[in-house]
């Protein structure tokens, strides 16, 4: 069934759109990410402008973050008093990374711009992921535990005690996480926690049973209000295309909570890094690949 997407000015096959709501559903529901670093590429790949995907994927990265935050929240693993100071950097964040991205649409370098900013930053976090990972997988098989190590976070001024994590830290680290994880929102049309995640627990050592619902706590009001600033400031949200991942991603937040809560932390990280880095393959392969067409020819006639 081809559905026509105004904004985006393409037609598009609507089970295709919906299947790619529901998948990116199960990865929030599973690893605490929007799932933006996901949908938004996929888009490209079905053809839709990169400015409408990144405006509009944010839509659907808040319907699916909050199924899966209500599931975490009924197992209270969700730490609201953290969760709160990240979104006050995003918040910040996001409304920066708006301005930034209007300046790179007004000078037509946004599509480019915005492929090859996931090209990087999924490449280096999806590989320090992996690598990571695969060294915690090794230790809890030979049972060796590590002690929570003091770095330079906890030498910081401004402490507060965040009970549900159980940690007593500054809140500038959290602060600066925020920030830079609500520019990469508004500029790369993502929830942020394929970066926010790795953040929230390698800087600032909260548990990682807390850490997912924590992340999808503050993606739910940093893309909310990106997609509204996107939509004043630059027109590029697509409702049609919105409703129809909406839909799937609900569907899927539900399924994926399920799943994850079969698996193992570790092995949460390591499936999480190896889909972050083949995204990132799949990106760079586009962008160097020879096009079909290296130009067209158009028939001119005088006036």
């Amino acid at each position: 069934m081809q559905i026509y997407l105004p904004i985006a000015e393409i037609s598009v096959n609507a089970y295709v759109l919906f299947g790619i709501g529901g998948i990116v559903g199960i990865l929030s529901g599973m690893f605490g990410v929007g799932g933006g670093f996901l949908i938004t590429p996929l888009l490209f790949f079905i053809g839709v402008p990169p400015a409408v995907a990144v405006a509009t994927s944010a839509n659907q990265i808040v319907a699916s973050s909050i199924s899966g935050v209500l599931a975490h929240l009924k197992r209270k693993t969700v730490d609201l008093r953290m969760g709160t100071v990240l979104l006050v950097g995003g918040l910040a964040g996001a409304a920066a990374g708006v301005r930034v991205f209007s300046i790179l649409k007004a000078s037509g370098h946004v599509d480019i711009m915005v492929q090859l900013a996931y090209v990087v930053f999924l490449g280096v976090i999806g590989s320090l992921m992996l690598v990571e990972s695969l060294r915690a997988l090794r230790r809890a098989r030979s049972g060796v535990r590590t002690r929570r190590k003091h770095t330079w976070v906890h030498a910081l001024p401004l402490k507060v005690k965040f009970r549900t994590s159980q940690l007593y830290i500054s809140v500038i680290p959290p602060l600066l996480v925020g920030v830079f994880v609500g520019i990469l929102s508004a500029i790369m049309g993502v929830g942020g926690g394929f970066i926010m995640v790795p953040a929230m627990i390698y800087i600032l050592g909260m548990p990682t049973k807390v850490v997912v619902g924590t992340s999808l706590y503050q993606i739910i009001f940093v893309t909310a209000f990106t997609t509204v600033m996107h939509a004043t400031s630059n027109q590029s949200v697509d409702i049609a295309l919105a409703l129809i991942l909406i839909i799937g991603g609900v569907i899927g937040a539900q399924i994926g909570t399920r799943l994850g809560l079969r698996l193992k932390a570790e092995q949460l990280r390591i499936l999480l890094a190896l889909l972050v880095v083949s995204v990132c393959l799949k990106l760079a392969f586009d962008l160097v690949v020879t096009p079909e067409e290296l130009y067209s020819i158009a028939t001119v006639t005088a006036a």
